[in-house]
């Protein structure tokens, strides 16, 4: 065969394969690359949107985290105020307690120091009795001195 002719053949037949090639296959992969292309760039898109919401998000996490904290930190300050006023409340009722119990125990002690006081005079003016009674050695008339001891209890 002559080499012209099968030059022509192989470049009819490649023209052939080219134009079969750009009519059939080649649309199809243009699509699906094009199409894959998408998606990747899809994907990295919300990749990034992904990445700034998790960045918003851990701001968000911390910002209210400080503020759980502040909370804290003021709810145990208040029950340690709230704490502090029972402690001094407490302490207000027991000093008034304590100076009720003392008042009653001043007022018993004179109540008894008085009781001790009349019980002294009754014994002191029964032994004045006793010894006018031995002095005069004589019978006493007991209404007539009853009103001078009560006079004389009366003075002591």
């Amino acid at each position: 065969m002559n080499i012209n002719a099968s030059l022509f053949v192989q470049m009819v037949v490649f023209f052939l394969g080219a134009w079969v090639t750009m009519k059939y296959i080649w649309p199809p992969l243009i699509n699906a690359i094009e199409e894959r292309q998408k998606k990747i760039a899809d994907g990295l898109a919300a990749a990034n949107k992904g990445e700034k919401a998790l960045a918003v998000a851990t701001e968000q996490g911390k910002a209210i985290e400080a503020e759980a904290r502040g909370r804290a930190s003021s709810v145990v300050a208040d029950g340690e105020k709230r704490a502090q006023a029972i402690v001094d409340e407490a302490t207000a009722k027991a000093q008034v307690e304590a100076d009720r119990i003392i008042a009653n125990a001043h007022a018993e002690a004179a109540q008894v120091m008085q009781r001790a006081r009349e019980e002294l005079r009754n014994e002191v003016a029964v032994l004045a009795v006793a010894g006018a009674e031995q002095i005069l050695a004589r019978e006493v008339d007991k209404t007539a001195h009853a009103q001078l001891l009560e006079q004389l209890k009366a003075k002591l």
